[in-house]
């Protein structure tokens, strides 16, 4: 199969773009950096900021489906990233005929997610982080995912919980809407989009995923994940 990975030389892109190549697939990497992908048999670099209509017009062209890996950082300023380049990716794939999209989101987009049995992350963590800290963050995945949903392509909205490193995939489970649970390990995270790209098991739905082997620890996380400049 044929994939374009937006967001390939972020964090869970490289890990998406790894882990598919590693599978057989031929990967075409969108990143806006020329030459962060380095050159691998099966890899092709396209240069694109993904919210650029033609450059993502030109990068979706010839796939069979459209992974995405997009992030940004918390801001207090508006933040438009996640649902401008939904409308751009999916307008390219609604006119080159590409139906399958998978794109992250957050287990926070779902109103009902509260962690069984995580009281400091859900009456602490949670409020200060997701909700404060993350506002403007979350309200633009909300937006994207309403943009992507209104489509007729066969898309699954994947929502991962606290997001962290680790260095292969290890044991982790998804559910219908959103996962209960606290973390999702980065290289998870690619794991179960691969596989949804192949079972097709929340078409048109959302899908969490949550890490149960391993965890981060939580300073590290808000750091490396909320706050830390890029």
């Amino acid at each position: 199969m044929r994939i374009a990975v937006f967001g390939a030389n972020g964090p869970t892109g490289r890990h998406l773009t790894d882990q598919a190549l590693a599978a057989g697939h031929e990967v075409v990497g969108v990143t806006r950096r020329p030459g962060s992908l380095g050159a691998r048999p099966g890899l092709t670099e396209a240069v694109a900021d993904a919210t650029d209509p033609a450059a993502v017009d030109a990068a979706v062209r010839g796939t069979d489906a459209v992974l995405s890996a997009l992030g940004a950082r918390f801001s207090k300023e508006a933040i438009t990233l996640y649902s401008a380049s939904a409308g751009a990716i999916t307008e390219a794939m609604a006119r080159h005929g590409v139906k399958r999209l998978l794109a992250i989101s957050s287990s926070v987009a779902d109103p009902g997610w509260r962690p069984t049995g995580a009281h400091f992350f859900n009456h602490v963590l949670d409020p200060l982080v997701n909700r404060r800290l993350g506002r403007t963050l979350h309200a633009d995945m909300r937006r994207m995912e309403e943009v992507i949903g209104a489509t007729g392509l066969d898309w699954t909205l994947v929502r991962p919980s606290g997001l962290f490193e680790h260095p292969v995939v290890t044991d982790y489970r998804t559910e219908r809407t959103s996962a209960d649970g606290v973390f999702t390990a980065r290289a998870d995270l690619a794991a179960a989009m691969l596989r949804e790209l192949e079972e097709r098991r929340h078409v048109r739905a959302a899908m969490g995923v949550i890490t149960t082997a391993v965890k981060p620890n939580i300073a590290s996380l808000i750091w490396n994940e909320g706050i830390r400049k890029k």
